[in-house]
């Protein structure tokens, strides 16, 4: 066992910041990953922490899109480099037949090439397993459950800076107006649409219209299919 894993196994040991409230809600989790180890560590620690429960576990994307169906999860912890069928193309079958099932990846892989395609095949979120303690990892994965887009600050950091680089010409005839692409931009550092009024000094339910608007434009299923979408020109 890698000492990551072993790092993810006597954190899962111990209580997640102390005293803990009581959960009403147990957020359903799944785990691809081909790693035994990372997938046995990240099983613990889902299945140790309260507010949680783990339905399902897999080592392939073949195995996975077999069970999850059946398991029905809320969100599914993806592994990019997986035996067969790579993470990616899983994440866009999955959201194919299961449209609410919210996918996050977790993995070693840091190229914006492979953040990009994950995102636009339906990836919500995108944490580096490098640079992520097991409390962020539970953290994250309430945060997609809720509607979240998180991601590691290195991921956030590729994403805010391809905005600044040439795009494509876009194939839709209809382009996002400058006010959202500023909040398309916000979403891509990970805020939240409070977060987003916030900055840009606009009432939430605006923020919310110009998304519905950004979806509408792009083609898009969710936060993070829309800016891998728009970084790429669609």
């Amino acid at each position: 066992m890698g000492q990551r894993a072993r790092f993810l196994q006597r954190r899962a040991a111990s209580p997640i910041g102390g005293n803990q409230p009581l959960y009403s809600v147990n957020i359903k989790v799944s785990i691809i990953k081909d790693d035994v180890g990372l997938r046995n560590s990240l099983a613990v620690l889902i299945s140790g922490s309260p507010g949680f429960r783990l339905v399902s576990v897999h080592a392939n994307a073949e195995d996975a899109l077999k069970h999850i169906p059946l398991a029905t999860p809320n969100v599914a912890l993806v592994g990019i480099v997986l035996p067969k069928m790579s993470g990616i193309e899983c994440v866009r079958r999955l959201k194919a037949i299961c449209p609410r099932l919210q996918l996050m990846m977790l993995t070693v892989l840091d190229e914006a090439e492979k953040i990009l395609k994950s995102l636009k095949a339906g990836a919500s979120g995108y944490l580096l397993m490098r640079s992520t303690p097991p409390a962020r990892i539970l953290e994250a994965i309430k945060e997609v459950y809720h509607g979240g887009a998180p991601m590691s600050a290195e991921v956030a950091r590729l994403v805010v800076n391809t905005f600044h680089e040439p795009k494509p010409a876009p194939t839709s005839t209809e382009k996002l107006t400058p006010r959202e692409e500023e909040v398309l931009r916000q979403i891509a550092q990970g805020a939240r649409s409070k977060e987003v009024a916030d900055t840009l000094k606009i009432a939430v339910p605006t923020v919310q219209t110009h998304l519905q608007h950004i979806y509408e434009k792009l083609h898009a299923r969710s936060r993070s299919e829309a800016v891998a979408k728009f970084l790429s020109g669609l």
